[in-house]
């Protein structure tokens, strides 16, 4: 009886105006919602591309210095849009598909004060502690001093990184998911303009170098995260960040953060993996560290596909698990794996049946080109698997049942290091090593579509 009086609010509203998230056909609106970002996603890398290219003018020690920056940028960029993002599109989206619009304008004020939080500890971790975090990550003389410099700048604006992405996860979370796309599409477009003009000087902009390009990310992140405040301020918002007769509950916190904190685990376990494979990597000598990265570029190309899916996930489980829509939230879940699953398991197939495509774009060493064709065919086996699981840890943010994907990671952690270590000390071939990391990805694909499996959900 309980359960019945706690649906009836989501059952009045839906009588009244039928979400389509919650009574649409499934592919067609996973299809829909995820086109969207992907296009903002594939912009983001874009910008790492373009970066790359301008940075790489301004020196090797530029260049360097970006290199060692990068996997803290890409943590913060994971955990401020997928990690808590998903918490926080998470949390709203389980309140709307109640019927509770109070609660989640309620959830948007806490999510910009958890958002806005993390951008701060961020921008004083990184200020204080980077220097440290770079020279332990092997940076040296030059290149060291061209990180620090891009490092303070880039993490001097991490508040405007936080909240635009918080922001974001608040329209996403009401189903919104062509106005964060197309704003993040101009701020990559920004930044690109921005920290390329600044960087190198051109036109009457002055030659900042480092300073200028990151510039450009802090600014653009920046604006769009004002563009997004004002529109969430505005009375067309579906859900409105209103400051006034708002106070502030613990039990709102916790709901984004026991979804959100612990997502955080998992783009710190991705990145920990991506440093123990580049050390083990290294063993085999430079070609084939080369070849490893050409390979391992693949992959971020791919990311962009799996979370523009992931994220759609996100409202839909989200609002049917709210309206006590237990069964269609599953069907959401497995149908966005599947998806994710069999497109980037097909783009692995291609180019596990032809790694030139791929290879032969980005060096013409014979060594190199050996080593990188070796990682794709070694490791293309276990995209789809990867797919699978990524989309699925989006589902489970959705449903707020987040603990088994985020051990499915850890899973895929353990395998690749001591795997991998075990692997290095019986002096393996370096196709072992590659072939190790496909492995890597069934188990965590397989591991966690187990957890999904197994997993009771229900009204959180």
């Amino acid at each position: 009886m309980s359960d019945r009086r706690a649906i009836a609010p989501a059952q009045s509203l839906h009588m009244q105006a039928p979400n389509p998230l919650l009574v649409g056909p499934i592919l067609p609106t996973l299809l829909r919602l995820s086109l969207p970002n992907m296009i903002s996603m594939l912009a983001t890398t874009v910008v790492a591309i373009v970066e790359t290219i301008y940075v790489g003018q301004l020196g090797t020690p530029a260049l360097a210095g970006m290199a060692l920056v990068f996997p803290m940028v890409m943590l913060q960029q994971m955990m401020s849009a997928g990690a808590m993002g998903g918490g926080i599109s998470s949390a709203i989206s389980r309140a709307l598909g109640a019927g509770d619009e109070a609660r989640a304008q309620a959830l948007a004020l806490h999510a910009t004060i958890i958002g806005a939080t993390a951008g701060v500890v961020f921008m004083i971790l990184f200020l204080s502690a980077g220097g440290a975090i770079y020279a332990a990550l092997g940076g040296r003389g030059p290149a060291l001093g061209e990180a620090i410099v891009y490092s303070n700048i880039v993490f001097l604006g991490a508040l405007g990184i936080w909240l635009c992405n918080t922001f974001a996860s608040v329209l996403r979370g009401g189903g919104n998911m062509k106005l964060p796309s197309a704003t993040l599409i101009v701020v990559a477009a920004a930044q690109i303009v921005i920290g390329g003009g600044l960087g190198l000087g051109i036109g009457p902009l002055p030659r900042l170098g480092m300073v200028g390009v990151g510039l450009g990310q802090a600014i653009a992140y920046t604006g769009g995260a004002v563009f997004f405040f004002t529109r969430l301020r505005s009375e067309t918002a579906r859900v409105k960040l209103r400051f006034a007769e708002q106070t502030l509950d613990g039990a709102m916190f916790r709901d984004i953060l026991k979804v959100g904190a612990l997502a955080c685990v998992s783009p710190l376990q991705s990145v920990l993996t991506v440093l123990i494979l580049t050390r083990l990597v290294a063993h085999f000598g430079t070609e084939a560290l080369a070849g490893y990265g050409i390979g391992a570029r693949l992959e971020f190309l791919l990311i962009p596909i799996t979370f523009a899916i992931g994220v759609a996930c996100v409202p839909m489980v989200g609002m049917a698990i709210g309206a006590g829509l237990v069964e269609r939230a599953r069907r959401v879940a497995w149908t966005g794996g599947a998806l994710a699953g069999a497109i980037i398991g097909a783009i692995g197939l291609v180019f596990v049946a032809a790694p030139q495509l791929w290879a032969e774009r980005f060096s013409a060493d014979p060594a190199v080109l050996a080593a990188a064709q070796s990682y794709l065919v070694a490791s293309g086996l276990g995209y789809g698997f990867f797919g699978l699981g990524m989309a699925l840890y989006f589902s489970s943010q959705g449903a707020g049942k987040v603990l088994g994907p985020v051990l499915a990671g850890t899973s895929r952690l353990f395998v690749v290091a001591f795997g991998g270590l075990a692997l290095a000390m019986a002096n393996a071939p370096a196709w072992t090593m590659f072939a190790l990391v496909g492995l890597g990805m069934a188990v965590y694909g397989l591991a966690t579509a187990g957890a999904i499996y197994v997993t009771r959900w229900g009204r959180v």
